[in-house]
This record gives C-alpha cells, sequence and structure tokens, in this order.
C-alpha cells in the first residue's frame, strides 16, 4: 500500500464509474479527495489549477480526448502526476499507443474490484501496470509479426547493456525526457539508443519496442 496519497483525479464520461473508482481510491487506497472531470478539457483545467494531484487516471473514450496524442499532451503538461488509462477497450493498439505516449499503467476495466486496486496499487508504487492480454501472443490485432522466442532472445542478445536499459524504460512507458533523467543521459543521447535498438530488434516504432519488451524481457 502506497503511504499517504493525497488526491486523485478521474477523468471519465461515465458518472457511475467515476463513482464506483472514486470509492476504491478512498476507502481502499487511502486518497482523501478524489476530483472528478468529465471531458479532456475540464481534466486538463484541473490539472492546471490542482498541483495537489498526484494520480489522474484517464478513459480513453471521453469527449476530446484523442487516445495517444492526448496522453502525450497531459504527460507534457503534467511531469508530477502519475497518470494511467483506465479504459474499457483491450485492444493492443490502444494498450501500446497509451504506453508509447508515457502513461505509467494501462488497466482494463474488465478486471474485477479486487484486481483494479491491486493494478492501482502497482501504479503507485512506481512501477509500470501492464496488462496480461499484451503478452498474449497470436492476437490479430498484433501489429508486429510474431517472432520465435529464439530469435527474441537473439536479437536482445545484440543489444548492449545501455540499450537494454532504454528497452526496459521503453516498456515502462518513459519519455525520451523521463529515460535520460533515469539514466544520467543527454535526451539527444536517448534518441540514439532508442533508434539503434530499433534498428537491432527490427521494429517500426517505440510502441513496437515496448510490445517486445514486455513479452521477452526477463
Amino acid at each position: 500500500m502506497v503511504t499517504s496519497p493525497s488526491c486523485a483525479l478521474i477523468a471519465d464520461d461515465d458518472a457511475f464509474f467515476r463513482i464506483a473508482l472514486g470509492a476504491l481510491l478512498t476507502r481502499q487506497l487511502g486518497f482523501t479527495t478524489v476530483l472528478e472531470a468529465a471531458s479532456l478539457d475540464d481534466a486538463l483545467d484541473l490539472l492546471g489549477t490542482r498541483p495537489e494531484i498526484s494520480l489522474a487516471l484517464f478513459d480513453l473514450s471521453m469527449p476530446g480526448m484523442k487516445q495517444a496524442a492526448s496522453l502525450a499532451a497531459v504527460r507534457e503538461c503534467a511531469e508530477h502526476v502519475t497518470l494511467a488509462v483506465v479504459s474499457g477497450s483491450s485492444s493492443r493498439q490502444d494498450i501500446l499507443g497509451a504506453l508509447g505516449a508515457g502513461v505509467h499503467g494501462y488497466i482494463p476495466k474488465a478486471l474485477g474490484p479486487a484486481e483494479l486496486v491491486k493494478a492501482l496499487e502497482t501504479v503507485l508504487s512506481g512501477q509500470i501496470y501492464v496488462p496480461p492480454i499484451l503478452a498474449r501472443a497470436g492476437s490479430a490485432e498484433m501489429s508486429v509479426a510474431p517472432v520465435s522466442a529464439d530469435k527474441a532472445q537473439e536479437c536482445l542478445a545484440r543489444l548492449t547493456q545501455r540499450q537494454r536499459e532504454v528497452l526496459q524504460a521503453l516498456v515502462a512507458g518513459r519519455s525520451n525526457k523521463e529515460i535520460a533523467r533515469l539514466l544520467g543521459l543527454g535526451e539527444g543521447t536517448v534518441k540514439i539508443h532508442v533508434a539503434a535498438l530499433l534498428r537491432t530488434l527490427q521494429l517500426p516504432n517505440r510502441s513496437a519496442a515496448a510490445a517486445f519488451g514486455a513479452r521477452e524481457l526477463r
């Protein structure tokens, strides 16, 4: 359990879900204040005027939300906030897009209350929550052709130690700026490492790398 959480924001246009999620935050996770927003604009207004917000939970289908692009904008303007998606979508594209935008977790609404609380505890503890569906191979929605386990480990073995660290950070949904701070590197250096590991792994983008790393890193 995370100690002394204070203020959380739930951004979702489903009023009943906001009530249910707010109850979990206050009764089981110890938040003293839960703010609500029914649109992206309302959520951004609150993030801009309530600096005490430490956790923000966003739905992907509320008014104004353009998924990954909007989430990336939120990360830019509220870097101090732990940001997670709580969504009814279990699409790999949505999950990878959100993680690529730098959120700290993607939590499906289909989880039961106990599992949802555990997922939130993971996020609040500083870890990244990735739903199990992301690790399941064979989905028709998978945007990157699957490779054999031997081939995947062969690709990983060609990465330098620093590139593996950057890959782990991509799996965690961190932005280049966050990776630079985490590893003590320049942001330009991080971009070079990302480009190099994408070439080595023969992957098209950082979202694909995050999915690969979530499956293959041990």
